[in-house]
């Protein structure tokens, strides 16, 4: 299997090549929100240039690397800054499908990081106010040494098949009649495979054998990490939860229901399934 890199245009950096830039694209966010320019309901991440010498009061700004040659910052304002006009404070999550690929997912990268220095302010060894690295991703304590990183938190999502169904559910967050695969955090002392076997039984009752590899992806919703996989049914009848998951149910390819979009992993596992099927009809 062939690796590249989920960036196209993108080149991370935690230091400047060169000196300042007339054009600087600014990732900036406020506690939940990153702002947004809104052109006629064309969304894309302001510039320094569109900012126009208006100047925001920021916490920090941090240097993320390279898009299309051109430095990206990080920067976390106040609630009670307001946006410029033509520009407003959106969520994220939001953006997913209405930004480029290589524009959310560094958005998401972004907002990993602001959310580690406002985690981060102050050593939690110590109570000493913490500096950011400037070689590597990171807050580091002056007076104990402690060195803090973004977390991560590894996530497991998984298409369970069934001949020529798959599983879909809906979890009590979801909005009306919208399905997705399961998904779940991995514990301590867990292999991804074993969080596969787990979350299935635990959210739906069932039992998944010959747990494959499928790709991953950064969420920053707020910090996983998705890994995804796509497993065979071995027994079982469907239970839901009813903590999580308060539906569930096989779907075939002429029945499926609203799903997530392919730009996520959760899309992207069930077209896979869907373009096996199409495969083996062809065959």
């Amino acid at each position: 299997m062939t690796v590249s890199s989920i960036y196209s245009r993108y080149i991370p950096a935690t230091v400047p090549k060169n000196g300042p830039n007339s054009f600087e694209w600014l990732f900036i966010f406020n506690t939940t929100q990153i702002l947004i320019k809104d052109e006629l309901g064309k969304l894309s991440i302001p510039t320094s240039e569109d900012l126009n010498g208006q100047k925001l009061e920021y916490e920090n700004k941090q240097y993320l690397g390279e898009l299309d040659g051109y430095p990206c910052y990080c920067m976390e304002v106040t609630d009670k800054v307001d946006a410029p006009q033509g520009m407003v404070f959106t969520e994220l999550r939001a953006l997913l499908g209405q930004l480029e690929s290589d524009i959310f997912l560094l958005a998401g990268r972004a907002f990993q990081i602001v959310n580690c220095n406002r985690m981060n302010k102050f050593c939690g060894k110590c109570g000493t106010r913490t500096v950011t690295q400037q070689n590597e991703l990171a807050k580091r304590c002056p007076s104990c040494g402690s060195v803090f990183y973004p977390r991560i938190s590894p996530a497991v999502i998984v298409a369970v098949v069934r001949g020529d169904k798959i599983l879909l559910a809906h979890n009590k967050n979801f909005r009306q009649n919208w399905y997705s695969v399961i998904a779940g955090f991995v514990e301590p002392g867990e292999t991804f495979e074993d969080c596969v076997v787990r979350e299935v039984m635990e959210e739906v009752g069932i039992k998944v054998k010959n747990v494959s590899y499928f790709g991953s992806q950064p969420w920053p919703f707020p910090d996983s990490l998705m890994i995804g996989f796509i497993a065979e049914y071995e027994s079982g009848e469907i239970i839901v939860d009813g903590e999580e998951i308060d539906a569930a149910d096989w779907y075939g390819f002429d029945n499926l229901p609203q799903r997530p979009v392919s730009t996520s992993i959760a899309g992207r596992l069930i077209d896979a399934v869907i373009l096996n099927w199409n495969r083996e009809k062809r065959d």
